[in-house]
């Protein structure tokens, strides 16, 4: 059983990472995880004696709390710690000048011991609250060796060897950058929180006795809505009368209104800007673009990039190894330098605290998640981080052609009567996107039987006939004998008992943003682009006039598979659809992306990418997005650790030459310090997508 649990005050990396273990050791539990930028636990469990010790251990886990699910979310406040470094500072300022006027070295101790008390106080409850966790459900004595336990380490051994000054410093700057830390991570939560938006908090329906206001939730498939001025669509829906403008933007990040006449379709939330309108419900909230974005935003943090997963591996050795070190510092060299321990307890001191991981513990995470949002709010759904990666690297994209390329909206264009209303009877149970151009087309015909055959066609008995409606392949593979036609629209042939009926022209139309979009994706860095397509040569040909470098027409799901195996060995393959017949590509290639409206729910099902508002223009964007997002990612991680190595040598070498000497602040700045510019870093993925 799975159950997501929504949380509060969880607010490091380090932090989370040490429930998710502790949860995994309770027995029931086979999978937990904990996400301290989207506030929530993610547990898969076998009993609810299980659930029960799962729950017990996240509500005694220092400072979290477990909310109700439906509770709005709260916007965070820092009174608390900013009181307490306010207190801090009033003491550490006057006891600074003390100390530099010098002769009043009691004086000062005092007020540097004060400082430290108003600043330290939660520190030193979190180090208490760690040791009864060392022994909970086995012995896991790293649970002590958090960043709490560094600093206090650190801040107490400068009190000991008489520093005061740096001892109230070393943890007054501690809790600033803690501070600073938390609104940079809380600015972040609050641009997904905004995400919710989108979601409306009424619907009107309409009813034979008028109309009535209910939750969206209510809403099903068929039923009649009202959309006033100023209302969000609150479900997918169709007009049905009217027509009117919405402000799409939080779905496809398009500040032009989309017109929408009777007759077209609008996703959930859309803003209503003109004249109330009437729709109908296509399908309910749970499967809506809105509900779509906000699942897979949430999610996405489950689908670690490989960065992320090292770093969490990373941490757990490395913390242990690093500890080990600053003990051995502190230890051997006094052996061979006359028992000055005090000497040397310095450098150690500054050791522990510099190597302390936060920075890039809290920064990677952070940066992926921040790409997700920025992607969410130009309407690109990512399934997870990792999906970031793999499109970062990506060389080579190929298309298909109908209801990606195209608008998807076909219609009747030319046709034989007769050849029309048995089609339509026919195409009435294909799933196939060129079956909705028959879907206004009455006629006096039913068909039973009706067989699929993939890339072809379909066949189907109508009064005791058998009726083939299919590609002019179909109709060779089955011996029929008929005059082609020369159209350039899609042309679905159809037949009696063996005998030609006649034909019917489908048309469709190249989508406004397709060649803008092919240009952009050859100057973030494509080298070549095909389309895949089973159309007929002669009207994929008609898409040479656009930036393409191959056209493979009149293909089959598994010539489509084959040439998609061949475009991989050029570079990393990205590959839009919206159809059934593309989830074995989208399967194959290294990213896929499927059309959010058009769709089909295996495409989607299949993608590593969602376009919300089948936009194909965001592609461009997201792809320089998630190029940005690894870059800053790479920047936060040798930055830090550049950093810190060059200053961990530092304190080691400035007590074994005696030629200049590392002040304990300076340690503190190598890990609050690089920890806050890796954050600050981070935050340049919130600006605006280009």
């Amino acid at each position: 059983m799975h159950k997501i649990i929504k949380i509060r005050n969880l607010d490091c990396a380090a932090c989370a990472a040490e429930l998710g273990e502790e949860l995994c050791g309770i027995e029931g539990i086979r999978n937990a995880s904990a996400d301290f930028i989207n506030q929530r636990v993610s547990l898969d469990y076998e009993s609810a004696e299980a659930l029960g010790k799962a729950i017990a251990c996240i509500s005694s886990f220092e400072e979290v709390e477990i909310v109700d699910g439906n509770a709005p979310v709260k916007k965070e406040s820092h009174l608390r710690e900013i009181l307490s470094l306010s207190a801090a500072a009033v003491c550490f300022v006057p006891a600074l000048v003390l100390y530099l006027l010098g002769g009043y070295e009691w004086y000062a101790f005092g007020l540097f011991f004060a400082a430290f008390a108003a600043a330290g106080w939660s520190v030193v409850r979190n180090v208490i609250q760690n040791f009864p966790r060392i022994f909970r459900g086995g012995f896991h004595p790293m649970v002590l060796f958090d960043e709490n336990f560094l600093m206090l380490i650190a801040a107490v051994g400068a009190f000991a060897i008489n520093e005061p000054m740096e001892g109230a410093a070393v943890m007054l700057l501690y809790q600033i950058g803690e501070l600073l830390q938390s609104i940079a991570v809380g600015s972040s939560r609050g641009a997904i929180a905004k995400l919710m938006e989108m979601k409306s908090d009424t619907a009107v329906r309409l009813n034979g006795d008028g109309q009535e206001e209910i939750d969206p939730e209510e809403l099903a498939a068929g039923d009649l809505i009202l959309l006033r001025k100023g209302d969000k669509v609150p479900a997918d829906c169709i007009l049905t009368e009217g027509k009117t403008s919405f402000d799409v933007k939080s779905l496809t990040g398009e500040s032009v209104p989309r017109e929408v006449q009777e007759g077209e379709e609008m996703l959930a939330g859309a803003v209503n800007l003109g004249n109330a309108v009437k729709a109908k419900v296509l399908r309910p909230v749970s499967e809506s673009a809105v509900q779509k974005i906000l699942d897979m935003v949430e999610n996405s943090s489950e689908k670690k990039a490989k960065p992320e997963k090292f770093i969490t591996k990373f941490a757990r050795i490395y913390t242990p190894v690093v500890v080990l070190l600053a003990v051995l510092i502190a230890v051997i060299p006094p052996l061979f330098d006359g028992y000055d321990f005090v000497k040397w307890i310095v450098p150690a001191l500054e050791f522990l605290v510099i190597s302390c991981p936060c920075a890039i513990v809290i920064s990677v995470p952070l940066t992926y998640f921040s790409g997700v949002g920025a992607l969410a709010r130009i309407g690109v759904l990512a399934k997870g981080a990792v999906c970031l990666d793999s499109l970062a690297k990506v060389k080579v994209a190929a298309f298909d052609k109908t209801g990606t390329l195209t608008e998807g909206k076909f219609y009747v264009g030319k046709a034989d009567e007769r050849a029309l209303l048995l089609a339509a009877a026919v195409e009435m149970s294909s799933s196939h996107p060129l079956a909705q151009a028959f879907r206004d087309t009455k006629t006096p015909f039913e068909a039973t039987d009706v067989e699929e055959v993939a890339g072809m066609g379909l066949r189907a008995v109508v009064d005791g006939k058998a009726v083939i409606v299919g590609s002019e392949r179909f109709l060779r593979a089955e011996g029929v004998e008929f005059e082609p036609s020369k159209s350039l629209s899609s042309v679905i042939y159809v037949t009696e008992d063996g005998k030609y009926d006649g034909c019917v022209e489908i048309d469709d139309r190249l989508r406004a943003d397709a060649r803008e979009t092919l240009s952009g994706l050859k100057r973030a860095g494509i080298r070549k682009i095909a389309v895949l397509t089973g159309d007929s040569k002669a009207r994929a040909d008609s898409l040479a006039g656009l930036p393409v470098d191959e056209i493979h027409a009149e293909l089959l799901p598994a010539d489509k598979l084959a040439c998609a195996e061949d475009l991989k060995r050029e570079g990393a393959l990205l590959y839009a659809g919206d159809g059934i017949n593309d989830t074995p590509v989208m399967a194959a290639s290294d990213v896929a992306v499927a059309m959010g409206g058009l769709g089909s729910d295996a495409a989607i099902e299949a993608s590593d990418f969602v376009l919300a508002g089948d936009s194909l223009s965001a592609l461009p964007k997201a792809i320089r997005c998630a190029k940005k997002t690894r870059r800053i990612v790479v920047e936060n991680i040798v930055f830090s650790v550049s950093v810190k190595v060059v200053l961990m040598a530092l304190s080691v070498i400035a007590v074994a030459t005696s030629a200049f000497s590392l002040p304990i602040w300076a340690a503190v700045f190598g890990d609050v310090g690089v920890m806050l510019l890796a954050v600050l870093n981070s935050m340049r993925m919130r600006a605006k997508l280009r």
